[in-house]
């Protein structure tokens, strides 16, 4: 039903005969408030929250641009709340990225390259894909991101649409010098494949996680990772955030909760009795057994 009511909201302007319209789906002004909360609450029932918020974001966006276009006298997408968690979806410890990353060297990784910059660094995909040499600066240890790169619009501007720097680590740069002599002519940091151009790194990165017998996260959640590292090793959030490109703190405190930074040191001067002292006496005690 949800995809008839989106075909609804733009039907009237498409020049189709009203029986057309009819047969393809309701009309836009015959949608009703109680229509949207059924679909929402009964026949997505079992779908996670975030499904369902995601589905009214996008009937609003559609019924709001057939009011504006005047097929509907008003958008009948009503105000509903949803808990969507923040929690992130998984992150590798350092014992964990130390090991991963040993292996996919050893085995030599096709995608090593792409695995030590994405941790090293916390670009998204997108933007490692659409990374070019002139964006890197070696003197200065210093990586220019301005850009990224998706399959259906190609070579557009960040996410949050604001170029940022992040610093090149010590461990980054004999990974980016061999990259450099091993790229050639070519203007990209990285080396291209198909796959990768199909989207399927994450499933590449999964596969190689699961041979490891290590929790098997998704190809994003290794910035969600660079990220919690840095916070755990007393990187100042607010540096973590603007080198992450997030534009906002409330997208920050995601990680720093997941780090535990935030309350780190808050039970030191919590000592409400001697746990040790009890402890060794009942060593005694039972030294002392037959």
């Amino acid at each position: 039903m949800w995809h008839l009511l989106l075909v609804a909201a733009v039907a009237a302007g498409r020049g189709l005969s009203a029986e057309k319209k009819n047969a393809e789906a309701k009309k836009p002004d015959s949608i009703t408030t109680p229509d949207i909360r059924e679909l929402v609450t009964v026949q997505m029932e079992g779908y996670s929250d975030s499904h369902k918020k995601n589905t009214l974001k996008h009937l609003r966006a559609a019924l709001g641009f057939a009011c504006e276009q005047r097929w509907v006298s008003s958008s009948p997408v009503p105000k509903m709340k949803f808990r969507v968690g923040d929690k992130l979806k998984g992150t590798l410890t350092e014992p964990q990225v130390r090991r991963f990353l040993e292996e996919a060297k050893h085995l030599e990784s096709f995608w090593y390259p792409h695995w030590v910059l994405a941790l090293y660094t916390g670009l998204r995909n997108g933007e490692l894909f659409a990374l070019r040499w002139d964006r890197v600066n070696f003197t200065e240890r210093l990586i220019k991101v301005d850009s990224a790169w998706n399959n259906k619009d190609g070579f557009k501007s960040t996410k949050s649409g604001y170029d940022r720097m992040v610093e090149i680590a010590p461990g980054l740069l004999p990974v980016l010098k061999e990259l450099r002599l091993r790229t050639g002519v070519s203007e990209f940091v990285l080396p291209r494949r198909s796959d990768w151009e199909k989207g399927e790194q994450a499933r590449e990165l999964r596969k190689f996680l699961v041979g490891m017998a290590l929790p098997p996260i998704r190809f994003h959640d290794l910035r969600a990772t660079w990220a919690t590292l840095l916070l755990t090793k007393g990187v100042e959030p607010i540096r973590v955030m603007k080198m992450g490109g997030w534009c906002d703190m409330k997208t920050m405190m995601i990680y720093v909760r997941k780090a535990g930074v935030d309350i780190r040191g808050s039970t030191d001067s919590l000592t409400l009795h001697d746990a040790e002292r009890r402890m060794a006496d009942v060593l005694r005690f039972e030294r002392n057994c037959p």
